[in-house]
This record gives structure tokens, sequence and C-alpha cells, in this order.
């Protein structure tokens, strides 16, 4: 007769372990590959999402004049769209748009906390002006944040400026984010000084980014290239070139951002007449802007550059109207002053019709 033993308690422990080790490696091959797929998935999504937000959001949205729009926009969207970075490539052109847009949102309340403080300061209420600027120092800096990742990025695509060499554009859209991120890193530095703290925005960025411009088509771009140089020249000692003349050339640019409907020089020219401390030059620049913006309309493709330069000159008049009067530019009166000459209107005697 065959006799059968029991397996022992030490067999079925070694039968047991072999079993789990292989349902071990069976899960972990199973989510290895569920993660494989999961990647693939993501940086499809991410291939995607980059080229349609290039190729047609951004298009989409400089045809708009919605200023706040974008604003919310670039605020909400830029982490789901930055973090496919980490999935596929970065999208770099992508970031210099949104941090430039996001940016400008800071910058926008920076303003609005300026005018609050120069307003407490025409009621003579010092404790409430020196919140107030407080507050915008804090904006300021979070704007430099902004716009000094938007240069990052503008470099990590485009390369270093500095290095003198001009990329090759793909199309329209690849030579205007190239310009915009050098606009970010002249606004990064900006508003660094404004927050009057060290981000680390480097003091030479207005200086590539000038000389950098000239890789830009000039006339293309409505003259923006030339101001913004030409607004270097006017603000750096030294950096102006023998023979040139800061405000000629902004006064150039400013013809030829009126006749393209895409009035981005009035902001530069106006700018560097602040920084120069004439008032009567930034009157100007405020009137001329506001009478092309009645006689001519905007580009239809680069709605929200117009927009957002109308905006900016309407902050440069608000600035102007609060210092002097309290308050800010009367609705519909953009381009007029709150100490302009009356005209004299001709009235009728009625004595002589009797």
């Amino acid at each position: 007769m065959t006799h059968f033993r029991n397996p022992s308690r030490k067999t079925l422990f070694s039968v047991r372990c072999v079993r789990n080790l292989v349902a071990a490696f069976t899960a972990s091959v199973v989510l290895s590959g569920c993660g494989v797929v999961n990647h693939m998935i993501y940086k499809t999504t991410g291939d995607v999402m980059q080229g349609f937000s290039r190729n047609h959001t951004v298009p989409f949205l400089m045809e708009s004049n919605d200023l706040a729009m974008g604003c919310a926009m670039s605020e909400a969207t830029a982490p789901l769209l930055m973090s496919f970075g980490r999935v596929t490539n970065e999208p770099d052109q992508l970031a210099v748009m949104l941090y430039l847009s996001a940016g400008g949102c800071a910058e926008e309340e920076a303003r609005e906390h300026e005018l609050a403080a120069l307003a407490a300061m025409h009621a003579m209420n010092g404790n409430a002006a020196e919140d107030a600027m407080i507050r915008q120092k804090r904006a300021h800096t979070v704007a430099a944040r902004r716009y000094y990742t938007a240069w990052q990025r503008h470099n990590a695509h485009y390369g270093n400026p500095a290095d003198g060499e001009c990329p090759d554009f793909d199309d329209d859209m690849d030579e205007f984010i190239y310009m915009a991120g050098l606009l970010s890193g002249l606004q990064a530095l900006n508003a660094q000084i404004q927050s009057t703290s060290s981000i680390g925005v480097p003091a030479n960025v207005g200086s590539i980014a000038a000389r950098a411009t000239s890789c830009l088509d000039n006339e293309k771009w409505w003259g923006a290239p030339m101001a913004l140089r030409a607004t270097v020249w006017a603000m750096i000692p030294g950096a102006q070139p023998e023979g040139e003349d800061a405000f000629e050339r902004l006064a150039i640019a400013d013809d030829q951002g009126e006749v393209a409907g895409v009035r981005l020089p009035h902001v530069f020219h106006a700018i560097a007449a602040l920084n120069k401390g004439d008032e009567a030059m930034v009157r100007s620049v405020i009137r001329d802007h506001a009478e092309s913006i009645e006689s001519t309309p905007a580009n239809e493709e680069w709605r929200f550059v117009d927009a957002m330069a109308t905006d900016m000159i309407v902050a440069v008049s608000d600035r102007l109207w609060v210092e002097n009067t309290g308050h800010r530019t009367p609705m519909g009166q953009l381009g007029t002053f709150w100490d302009d000459q009356q005209e004299e209107v001709e009235t009728m005697d009625l004595d002589d019709l009797l």
C-alpha cells in the first residue's frame, strides 16, 4: 500500500511564498504596462494641447479685445499647460505668452494700488497712501517673477539673445512670440525696479532685449521693435548710438503703429517721456493715441495688442488725473486734461434783436 504524507508546514509556506512572488511580479508587470500606456496618453495629450494652443488659442485670443478674459485665461491655464512639460517637451513658447499675460495681470493690480495711493495722498490720508504703496510693491514683485519666467522660457526656446545670434523663424507667430519674449525681459526689469526688491533679474536685460529687436522686421511689427529699442536708448545713459535720436525714432514708430492699427509704439513713447519727466510730451502721446483710435480701427488680427496699448495709455492718463484731481480720466474723455482751456463759444446778444 502506498502511503501519502501530508505536506509539512515548511513546504506549504514555500509554496505560498512562490505564489505571492508570482502574483507580485504579475502585478508589477501589469502596473508598469499601465504606467507606460498612461505616459503615452499623457504625452500625446500634451503634444496636442501644445500644438492647438499655439496654432489656434493664441491667434484666437489676439483677435479679441477682451483683456480681462485673456488675463483670467493665462492665470487659470498656465499650471495645466505647463505641467505637460513633465511628460513631453517643455512648452516654452506657450510659457512666454502665458507668463507675459499673467505678469500683465499682476501689473494691472499694481497700477490699481498706485492710483489708490495717489488718491489717498490727494486727500491727505497718509496711512491709506502708505498701505496702498506697500500693496503696489507686492504686486510688482509678483509681476516681476512672472515676466522673468517668460524671459527665461524665451531664452530656453530661442537661445540667449546676449549671444548675438538671430533665430530662424518658422512663421509670423514664431516671430511674434520672440518679440513678446523681448518685451517680457524689459517688463521684468521695470517691475523689479518698481517693487524695490530683487528677484534676480539682471540689470542688463533691457540692453540685451533692445539689441535683439534687430532680429525682427520693424515694418511688419508696427514699428514696435524700433520703439522698444529707442525706449531703452532714452532710459539708459550711454545706450543711444552716436547720430541717433531716441525721440525722433519713437515719433516715427508712432506713425507706423497708427497706420497699422496696432498702437503699441505709443506705450513705449509714453514710458520714455515719463522717464524724462516731460509731461507735455506725455500729454501729446495720449492725445495722439485718443485721436488715432477714433480715426483708425484696430488691426483685426491683433486687436488684443492694440487694446492692451490703449489700456496702458489710459493707465498713464489716469495717473496724471488722479495726481491732480483725485479721480481718474472721465469716461469718454481720454486725450483731454483737467486744465485744458475751454473753447470759447460764440454767443449772440439778444438785445441787438430787439
